[in-house]
């Protein structure tokens, strides 16, 4: 196949992803997330349940926009195998969670059509927050395996929440004032943070 079509396959993908996940949202929003059904929203996109479940795993993770091939194996992979010196870590797993919001397909739209959805759902911001503790739970693991902590090592659990602490506010400047990219808003308060715990 060749790049072009490779191409055109990827627009497509991200379109439809895109087009369900903005209409969970208006229907959560309008409705309640009771208040319609998954084949109700594929009709509403013109695609069928089958392709609906090719793309979220529920009704709850479109509406929060969490795809079922949101792959980031390969990135993960480079980043546990890493043969860098301990010194570097941090490093490296920042540039981890950089890449990781680099594929991401959000804007600001999507916190607007979030923040409707959650208001009318506030059950949603739980499993949201479950979410998130899975993939703290998974990055702390993921640290361990490539720094050969014993689990339970407090070092890998401070790295990840600390990290953890400084994306939030970053991707908030990022949506609020969009003229800097989200690698130079993160960079800069990994920074500040590092200025502050060496003095």
């Amino acid at each position: 196949m060749s790049n072009g079509a490779n191409g055109l396959r990827e627009r497509r993908v991200l379109a439809t992803s895109r087009a369900l996940r903005v209409e969970a949202r208006r229907l959560t929003a309008e409705r309640g997330m009771s208040g319609f059904t998954i084949e109700q929203l594929c009709s509403e996109v013109g695609v069928s349940r089958r392709t609906f479940f090719n793309y979220f795993a529920s009704k709850e993770n479109a509406v929060i926009g969490i795809p079922v091939r949101a792959d980031a194996s390969d990135l993960e992979e480079d980043f546990a195998s890493s043969a860098s010196p301990r010194d570097e870590l941090v490093d490296e797993f920042a540039e981890l969670m950089i890449a990781r919001w680099e594929r991401m397909d959000f804007n600001r739209d999507d916190i607007d059509e979030l923040g409707q959805a959650f208001r009318r759902e506030p059950q949603l911001f739980a499993h949201f927050l479950e979410v998130a503790a899975q993939g703290e739970r998974h990055d702390i693991a993921l640290v361990e395996r490539r720094e050969g902590f014993v689990p339970g090592d407090p070092r890998a659990a401070t790295l990840v929440q600390l990290l953890g602490a400084l994306i939030r506010p970053a991707m908030t400047e990022y949506f609020e004032q969009n003229s800097e990219d989200f690698r130079t808003l993160f960079l800069r308060r990994l920074a500040v943070a590092r200025e502050l715990l060496t003095r």
